[in-house]
């Protein structure tokens, strides 16, 4: 990890907090416990124990890995349905192949995003491919659940592949920090991934003993999860270290600062820092559906039962 980097950080733009901007305090850290999704791969729950309210746009995360497989032991997800949000897959190391019911898809690999938005139904899988499969390897990603406001919640489906080369890379001031911007504005600086709710989505490295301080949008929440690491986030310097999730308070900025002496498998604090505007409506979430109300569930559930969020494609169908 990561797998997007670059040799000389000074030479990418800097990302630089305001004059006078309000860091932001942490509210709480939680640890995420460890489970198993799909077919029976490692994930661990970013946001377990953390109030949807104030997750929102937020709904759920999947740390996946970081595991490194035996050969024949990598691990994906059967075909199955979503409806009411989008989902995005960012895999940091190893590779998933995507297919959906509308025809989008294809290989994701180290550093490369898909952001799959679900609206009024599809059907998608994920799985590692044959050769992965045959090899073993490493296998570290996360997949993010991102709400849609109700009146998005049956936009006609919409499938983004965000190459690893098309990722905004910015820099702190000293060089000590990369950040890896996938969706949203940082500054005056954006990264590729088109949103219906607005958010930002960033993964970054910072060197032992290094500060980064990114401006932030008053308006948004802000999460800080630790995928590898140890150090401290926030105004006050809560000390994170990998598993946990920060979630910060009001304020202009988030600060995140890497311990002086880090593991030697991740040689930096390695962090996805999440915010977005709030929806503020009710969420009711059931399995692959995310809804506004129970009514919506049930009939989400009906109409993938009766075939109206998508067929597997023909070359897919198992007699």
């Amino acid at each position: 990890m990561p797998a997007v980097d670059v040799d000389d950080r000074t030479v990418l733009p800097t990302v630089v907090a305001p004059t006078g901007a309000r860091p932001r305090a942490v509210r709480s850290v939680t640890s995420a416990p460890a489970g198993f999704e799909g077919e029976g791969f490692p994930v661990r729950r970013a946001f377990a124990g953390v109030a949807l309210a104030d997750l929102d746009p937020f709904v759920h995360m999947d740390q996946m890995g970081e595991v490194e497989y035996a050969p024949g032991e990598p691990k994906g997800t059967p075909w199955h349905p979503h409806r009411g949000f989008e989902t995005v897959t960012y895999m940091i190391d190893g590779t998933f192949r995507h297919q959906d019911s509308i025809g989008g898809g294809g290989l994701i690999t180290n550093g490369d995003t898909q952001w799959m938005t679900a609206g009024a139904g599809i059907l998608h899988i994920e799985a590692p491919p044959e050769e992965l499969v045959a090899s073993g390897g490493l296998f570290h990603g996360v997949q993010l659940w991102v709400n849609l406001p109700g009146r998005d919640k049956f936009v006609v489906p919409r499938y983004q592949d965000i190459g690893a080369g098309h990722v905004t890379l910015l820099t702190s001031p000293d060089g000590g920090a990369l950040v890896r911007v996938i969706a949203g504005d940082v500054g005056a600086h954006r990264g590729p991934g088109v949103t219906h709710t607005p958010i930002v989505m960033l993964h970054v490295s910072v060197s032992p003993g290094a500060r980064l301080e990114l401006p932030w949008d008053p308006a948004f929440n802000a999460l800080a999860y630790v995928l590898a690491g140890s150090g401290t986030v926030g105004a006050e310097h809560r000390p994170v270290r990998t598993g946990q999730l920060a979630l910060l308070g009001p304020g202009d900025t988030v600060v995140v600062t890497a311990d002086a002496s880090q593991e030697a498998r991740h040689p930096e604090l390695e962090v996805l820092v999440l915010g977005g505007r709030p929806i503020g409506e009710p969420v009711v979430a059931y399995g692959p559906f995310v809804m506004n109300t129970r009514d919506q569930i049930a009939q989400a559930f009906e109409d993938y039962q009766a075939g109206r969020l998508g067929s597997v494609p023909p070359a897919h169908v198992v007699s």
